[in-house]
């Protein structure tokens, strides 16, 4: 079933999904069954899980010099969600990026999931490399989420990229997008970032997961933006529930989302560590439940392979 048919089944009903991380290389599915065994309990319909380009690491030879090695460390997206698929018999929604993939191994990778009976797709452009200033396609490869949008839109009208191909298979790929409440770090300003997500719904995306956030006002704000734009899809708000003292710079530095004041003056009150998770946790709460009297289709939950924080909070609002 696709994401789209969940978000529309129930109007005016939440639902609740997760995202995982594929464990470090040398890990096993078992590491996955661990993490989301205890979440089954809510229904999730849907299980999203990243997918994590190659990093490049300089290793020292006999010789004396470095020499640059790409290395993968936490393969396997594919063969997590048809496991996830098989094993809880729910959906999986793999993520697609454009970082480190040319059009081709795209729509190879495209194939495999269509064979696998893999309907759902999170379409992303993907982040720069560590060591890069700014983000550089593979060669061949994609520029923007956008493209990959309508290379996947292509696809499910049975066109591929080699022209010869006349009749090809259509696949049915239900395409999710990512959107930015506050704003995507490279966008000039917001109404640029709307505008660059509507080409993306314009040219396929049918829904739109937002980026962790901490202020549900942002959320508002960007929903109201995106309706006045004449963006009509569901709208599902992403949440992490903060842990640790150190996220509350860390957070802001790698996702370029803004800490309320209140959430920073409990945090700093707390005494201990336990008192700073706890601290996350209630607010977290609270952030779902002024969600949830929206009548939010979805809330989103990244796990961050942290399954017992993130049941403490759907736990309270369930």
């Amino acid at each position: 079933m696709k994401v789209i048919d969940y978000l529309k089944r129930s109007p005016g009903e939440t639902i609740v999904s997760f995202e995982i991380l594929p464990p470090l290389k040398g890990g096993s599915m078992n590491d996955i069954f661990k993490l989301l065994d205890p979440l089954m309990e809510f229904n999730p319909p849907f299980i999203d899980v990243t997918y994590h380009r190659e990093e490049f690491i300089y290793q020292k030879k006999e010789s004396g010099y470095y020499e640059k090695t790409a290395i993968r460390k936490r393969p396997g997206t594919v063969g997590i969600c048809a496991a996830i698929m098989h094993h809880y018999k729910i959906e999986a929604v793999p993520h697609l990026i454009c970082g480190g993939f040319s059009r081709e191994e795209t729509e190879n990778a495209l194939i495999d999931l269509n064979f696998l009976n893999i309907k759902n797709v999170l379409a992303l452009r993907g982040d720069a490399m560590q060591f890069e200033t700014k983000f550089k396609p593979e060669q061949g490869g994609h520029h923007y989420a956008v493209d990959l949008v309508k290379q996947i839109h292509s696809m499910n009208r049975g066109v591929y990229l080699d022209s010869n191909i006349e009749n090809g298979s259509k696949t049915d790929f239900c395409i999710g997008i990512a959107g930015y409440p506050e704003k995507h770090f490279e966008a000039p300003n917001m109404e640029m970032d709307i505008q660059y997500l509507k080409e993306k719904i314009n040219a396929g995306g049918e829904y739109i997961v937002t980026q962790m956030f901490f202020d549900n006002e942002k959320f508002f704000e960007f929903e109201q933006k995106c309706r006045a734009a004449g963006i009509h899809v569901p709208i599902i708000p992403g949440l992490k529930p903060l842990t640790r003292r150190y996220q509350l710079n860390s957070i802001p530095r790698r996702f370029f989302v803004n800490m309320p004041d209140d959430l920073v003056k409990s945090v700093n009150q707390a005494q201990s560590d336990d008192a700073v998770r706890q601290a996350g946790i209630e607010w977290c709460i609270q952030q779902s439940r002024e969600l949830l009297d929206r009548g939010v289709p979805c809330l989103h939950y990244y796990t961050m392979g942290d399954a017992e924080t993130t049941k403490k909070v759907v736990s309270a609002i369930a």
